[in-house]
């Protein structure tokens, strides 16, 4: 594994507004690869990245971080707009 491998992509410089339901998982991806963004779908393999687990406490929408630079990921904190 190189050290560029283990660097994330910008998937994209805003945050995926997304409706949750609740007691439901979610798996962020940390890693900016997959293709369901902004979910995993296992192209994080061989990175040294993971993707990161988030159960909903309840119904509602939450804005996960599509730039992968989130200080509070798996959740957007307005990196993106530092990038």
């Amino acid at each position: 594994m190189s050290d560029d491998a283990a660097q994330p992509i910008v998937a994209q410089k805003a945050p995926f507004p997304i409706e949750v339901t609740e007691g439901k998982t979610y798996f962020w991806c940390a890693c900016g690869r997959s293709k369901s963004q902004p979910f995993c779908d296992g192209s994080h393999k061989g990175t040294g990245l993971s993707p990161v687990k988030h159960t909903a406490d309840k119904d509602g929408k939450l804005f996960f971080c599509g730039c992968k630079a989130s200080a509070k990921a798996p959740f957007c904190d307005g990196s993106h707009n530092r990038l």
